[in-house]
Parts: C-alpha cells; sequence; structure tokens
C-alpha cells in the first residue's frame, strides 16, 4: 500500500509541470511562419495579426517569412515542428486543400500533421476582360463564346494555381469553352489581357481594381458568395446565372495536428478576438483583404471538407497533375 502511494505521488509530481505548462501557456514568444515574402498583402496580413495577437495573448507573436514551394516549405517547417501551440502557420487553401490534390509528392500531409483553427481573411477574386470584347456581363461572355468559338483564350498566373483552377470551375458551370494560356506572373497575365492576347483572367481584385477604376479592364462578376465590398457594384458569379457558386483564395492559421487542446484553444478563442477587432479588418481592406468572422472548429472542419471536394473534380476533370 505504501509502495502504490508512492508511486501514486512521483506520477502527479511528473505530471505536475506539464499540467502548469499548459496553464500557464503562452509562456513564451510564438512563431508565425508565413509561406509569402516580405512587403506583400499577406505578409502584412501576417503581421497584421501578429500585433493584434500579442495584444490578446499578453506574448510577442514574430512572423517568420519562409517563401517558396507554393507554400510547402512553411507548411512542411510547422508540420514537423514541436506540437507545442509555439509555432503556428499563416495557412491558406493552397497549402491545406490544393497542394495534396495537385502534387505527386507532398513533403507534408495537411490532413494528419496540420490543423486549421481560423480563417482569417479571404483574397477577393474577379472575372475580367478587356475593353475591347465588348463583354460586360456573364450573358455576354456566353454570347460571345459562341460567336468566337476557338478564339477565346485566358490568362493565367500558372498551371494549377488558385486563379487558373477558379476559371476552369467558371468555365464548366457555364459551359464555356476558353483556351488556356499560362504566364509567368500577374503583371505579363494583365499585359496580355489588355493587349487583347487573351480576353478572360480571374484576378485578384487588389491587383486588377486599378486598372479596372482607369477603364483599362471590366469586371464581369465577383466569385464569392456575396457581393465584394471592393466592387460592389459588380455582381456575383451567382447572381449572374449560377446559383450557388463560389470560389475563393483564403488565409487562416494552423497548428500541428498534436499541439495540446489547451493551447490550441487559447489560441482559437484570441484569433476569434482579433477577427472582431474592427481596427482589424480595417487594416485588412487596406490591402483589399476581407476578413472573415469567427467560425466553431465544426465550421471549419466542413468548410475544409467542401473546399477539398469542389477542387477534386476540377483538377481531376482537366487532369491537372505538378511535380515539385
Amino acid at each position: 500500500m505504501k509502495n502504490k502511494a508512492i508511486a501514486l505521488l512521483l506520477a502527479a509530481a511528473a505530471a505536475a509541470p506539464a499540467a502548469f505548462a499548459q496553464s500557464d501557456y503562452p509562456a513564451k514568444p510564438i512563431k508565425l511562419i508565413a509561406p509569402y515574402a516580405p512587403g506583400g498583402s499577406v505578409d502584412v496580413l501576417a503581421r497584421t495579426l501578429a500585433t493584434h495577437l500579442s495584444t490578446e495573448l499578453k506574448q510577442s507573436v514574430v512572423v517568420e517569412n519562409r517563401p517558396g514551394a507554393n507554400t510547402m516549405i512553411a507548411a512542411s517547417a510547422v508540420a514537423r515542428s514541436p506540437a507545442d501551440g509555439y509555432t503556428l502557420l499563416l495557412a491558406s487553401n493552397a497549402s491545406m486543400v490544393l497542394n495534396p490534390l495537385l502534387y505527386k509528392k507532398l513533403s507534408y500531409n495537411p490532413d494528419k500533421e496540420l490543423r486549421l483553427t481560423n480563417i482569417l481573411a479571404e483574397a477577393p477574386l474577379v472575372l475580367v476582360t478587356n475593353s475591347q470584347t465588348g463583354i460586360r456581363t456573364v450573358a455576354d461572355l456566353k454570347a460571345y463564346a459562341r460567336t468566337h468559338a476557338g478564339q477565346l483564350n485566358y490568362s493565367s498566373v500558372g498551371l494549377g494555381n488558385p486563379l487558373q483552377l477558379t476559371t476552369e470551375l467558371i468555365k464548366a458551370r457555364l459551359d464555356v469553352a476558353a483556351t488556356h494560356i499560362p504566364f509567368n506572373g500577374s503583371a505579363p497575365a494583365l499585359t496580355a489581357l489588355m493587349a487583347n492576347d487573351t480576353q478572360l483572367m480571374v484576378d485578384v481584385a487588389g491587383t486588377s481594381l486599378p486598372h479596372i477604376k482607369a477603364g483599362k479592364l471590366v469586371a464581369i462578376a465577383t466569385t464569392g458568395p456575396e457581393r465584394s465590398q471592393f466592387l460592389p457594384q459588380t455582381p456575383t458569379v451567382a447572381e449572374s446565372g449560377v446559383p450557388g457558386f463560389k470560389a475563393s483564395t483564403w488565409f487562416g492559421i494552423a497548428l500541428p495536428a498534436g499541439t495540446p487542446a489547451q493551447a490550441r484553444s487559447t489560441l482559437q478563442s484570441a484569433v476569434n478576438k482579433v477577427l472582431l477587432d474592427p481596427g482589424f479588418a480595417r487594416a485588412l481592406g487596406q490591402q483589399t483583404l476581407a476578413a472573415r468572422q469567427p467560425q466553431t472548429q465544426a465550421q471549419l472542419d466542413e468548410f475544409l471538407a467542401s473546399d477539398s471536394q469542389m477542387w477534386r473534380k476540377v483538377i481531376t476533370d482537366n487532369n491537372i497533375s505538378l511535380d515539385n
């Protein structure tokens, strides 16, 4: 009996540091790994979140940029990091959904090694044409495709990119044929569009907006479930004859899958408070990013499953596969 009591005391003593560590979380600075180069709008998102999150958690949150390999370098680093709540990934639909569907070999497994805890923001997407086509609406696009069979081309920034996949999704839903012309970057893709070498492109609203305002591009429709705050006069694809259509580029927070529940809950709650801060939404709006409202874990899991199912069909139907 005495030995049993001693064993229980020793077990309690051994468990005490772990229990204390979790209840004391966060006890040291947190690292937020961003898969993008410094200076862009998504980097600003990461740094804006880090500032607000530091205030909520009363602990430093430091952004570390690890760009490259279509977010795989950063995602792999977080997947292999200690599951203690001190290393976060600025996740996206590329890292959590598209990469596993596109690449033959992947250095991490988002389903088993990462856990999405929040969605922070969306980069609104817009279907644009140039002023020479005469296309103004989705109905115009369908008519143009019929009368210019084999002559309709669309720009993209590369095979398997979310913008290219969204264009393929629109083509399928509208039953419109258009040839994919990939470019190495947004600038040459838009240049070709404005020169009428191509006639369509799905682009991030923030990139196309100056050209739309200057009259060089025409916004046909946005791809979200609701009209974009940045293009309020432009209808959505859904309200243009494709009910239920929605596609977006989104960004969120993911943790190593084995992160203790208490640390995960603390982080999730703190990020949700940041999402409700009007100052955070305003800062994102200046980067043409739309802040999202907090969601429960069940809603996030359901969203991921739905997003994966939608893009899996697009990728499979178009036989898209990428090498690392």
